[in-house]
């Protein structure tokens, strides 16, 4: 299989959470605490972190703290883009 085609696999795959996706949503907006996205996503912030590592350790996001809280961002523009694109989409009649 074509390496590249392999890679936007795992891609779809990380993005293939409900939570996931709707954290990389919520980030296009700027960047985020735990506590905050947690709020937004109704999810527990042990439940936030647990989804935030999958989505550091697969280069979607990074953090860098800020005073007392860890801040996170959207590491690739390019996955905003995607998906942006694909809540479009599925908004579409």
């Amino acid at each position: 299989m074509d390496e590249r085609i392999a890679a936007a696999a795992e891609l779809f795959k990380v993005l293939s959470s409900p939570v996931r996706l709707r954290v990389v949503h919520e980030l296009t907006e700027g960047p985020r605490s735990v506590a905050e996205l947690a709020a937004v996503v109704e999810a527990s912030p042990t439940l936030m972190s647990q989804h935030l590592r999958v989505l550091r350790m697969a280069g979607l996001v990074d953090a860098e703290h800020e005073g007392r809280q860890r801040l996170y961002r959207i590491a690739d523009e390019h996955v905003t883009h995607i998906v942006q694109d694909a809540v479009r989409h599925a908004a579409e009649d």
